[in-house]
């Protein structure tokens, strides 16, 4: 039975369609009619870019309301005059993959890291390129809701299962090998790999991509299992990474690797169970693709730690600095040619994954460096870790764009140097902080960095104390 909205919702579409994707709650803010209009709209978009190939690739993660879902959305695509090539349970990056591959527009049915009662689509056109809120998913929302307010529904939809337009296609063994091009697999040597996918889509990535190699792996929560029965799939909260932590202790692991519930992300931990940022592991990547890539550009999103522009610099390499999300990033690597971009969110972009971010593939990069070293992970870290950050810090307050406009007067006639490329980034010579309103939310995002551990609490407390003290909080 399709759901209703509620009169008091007169644009419930508002709070699902999000900068760079659409995600909410199911049933009453996502379900089976909300998404099949949600097909139609992109399958519409999709048909004005005049691709060549009529078919859309669609994938899932292991939400429970993913099989409804997916179908609701796969038969509005074929509603739209298109056909549907069903990938199945996959990882996000598998189906950039396989739009990259297939040269398909393509739909991820995904919440990414949110709790088991969200779902939602991630959306992109052949070659796996970028679709935002000012790439078209405004028009995808646009259509969507003439389409809603066009045939307000008091049922379910169609069911796309067995339509004849609809192909299913295993390409899990080729993005298996596509991973593994991106290292030399001669050099690995065996180590103890410890993966905490969180019930996610690693479960089924993972396997198949360290099939045949030389380390011994060791899956935490392998089973898929969308209610997420052991800790949520949100690996850049500290708590969510204990478990993999004490099993490094306990197992003498030489590597542990994070997963987020759509796999697409990856944090890593050292052999003395010690979490590294993705700042950081994003200037060990951008290292080894310096190597092989000599004075390539390398991006980095400007809540990047500035040890990545840095080591960047020092290995002769050309940083570019970028506004947070994929979509931008996306944009920018394909203007300038860059080979790998990294956010300190746990993605990273490279350019002949046909610029799409893949944490798996960062994961065996920095395993092939630590193969080549032979140094343990923590020795290695070292020199790529210079800095101390607070993390992303939110707090609500009422208007946080004022706020913004606020703490940069306040900054500026302090004498700080400050842009706003992103909200605002403040800098203050040997530390510096940049401070973004949510875009869904009214929260303010604050990410700093000092040079020590208890220069960055101290500054912590002092812009926290002036963002209270200016929102009467």
């Amino acid at each position: 039975m399709a759901h209703e909205f509620p009169a008091s919702s007169p644009d419930p579409l508002g709070a699902v369609f999000k900068a760079y994707d659409i995600r909410g709650t199911v049933p009453d803010e996502l379900n089976a009619r909300t998404v099949h209009a949600v097909g139609i709209g992109f399958g519409r978009f999709v048909l004005s870019q005049g691709v060549p190939d009529k078919r859309v690739v669609v994938g899932r993660d292991m939400r429970t309301s993913g099989v409804e879902l997916g179908r609701a959305f796969s038969a509005g695509v074929l509603s739209a005059g298109l056909g549907v090539v069903d990938i199945g349970l996959a990882s996000t990056d598998l189906l950039y993959f396989a739009s990259g591959r297939l040269d398909l527009a393509g739909a991820m049915l995904t919440a990414s890291h949110n709790p088991s009662s969200y779902n939602g689509v991630k959306l992109c056109l052949p070659g796996a390129r970028p679709i935002g809120r000012d790439s078209g998913l405004g028009e995808v929302q646009r259509v969507t809701s003439e389409v809603l307010a066009a045939a307000p529904g008091d049922g379910g939809v169609a069911d796309a299962a067995d339509s004849e337009r609809v192909e299913h296609v295993d390409l899990l063994d080729d993005f298996a090998a596509h991973v593994q091009s991106f290292v030399d697999v001669a050099s690995l040597r065996p180590l103890k790999v410890v993966a905490d996918t969180a019930n996610g889509m690693g479960g089924l990535i993972v396997p198949a991509v360290f099939a045949g190699l030389p380390f011994e792996l060791e899956i935490l929560y392998p089973e898929l299992d969308g209610t997420f029965p052991n800790h949520p799939a949100d690996p850049i909260q500290a708590a969510n990474l204990q478990d993999l932590r004490s099993r490094l202790r306990l197992t003498g692991g030489d590597v542990g690797l994070a997963f987020d519930g759509d796999a697409d992300r990856v944090f890593l931990v050292d052999e003395l169970a010690e979490p590294m940022s993705g700042s950081l592991t994003t200037a060990i990547v951008a290292a080894a693709m310096l190597e092989r890539y000599p004075g390539s550009k390398i991006l980095y999103n400007l809540i990047c730690s500035r040890s990545v522009p840095e080591i960047i610099t020092e290995r002769g390499g050309i940083p570019i600095r970028t506004r947070v999300g994929h979509s931008f990033i996306k944009a920018v690597m394909a203007d300038t040619g860059a080979v790998f971009g990294g956010e300190h969110s746990g993605h990273y972009y490279f350019r002949d994954n046909y610029r799409a971010d893949s944490g798996i593939i960062a994961a065996l990069v920095v395993l092939e460096v630590l193969s080549r070293s032979g140094a343990s992970l923590s020795e290695l870290r070292i020199p790529f870790d210079r800095y101390s950050d607070s993390g992303e810090i939110n707090t609500h307050v009422p208007d946080p764009a004022a706020l913004v406009g606020e703490m940069a007067e306040l900054y500026r006639a302090m004498g700080a140097k400050i842009d706003d490329l992103d909200g605002i980034t403040v800098d203050l010579g040997d530390w510096w902080f940049n401070l973004r309103p949510s875009n869904t939310e009214p929260l303010l995002r604050l990410n700093l960095e000092a040079p020590s551990g208890p220069e960055c609490k101290r500054h912590v407390d002092e812009v926290l104390g002036l963002i209270h003290r200016l929102a009467g909080s």
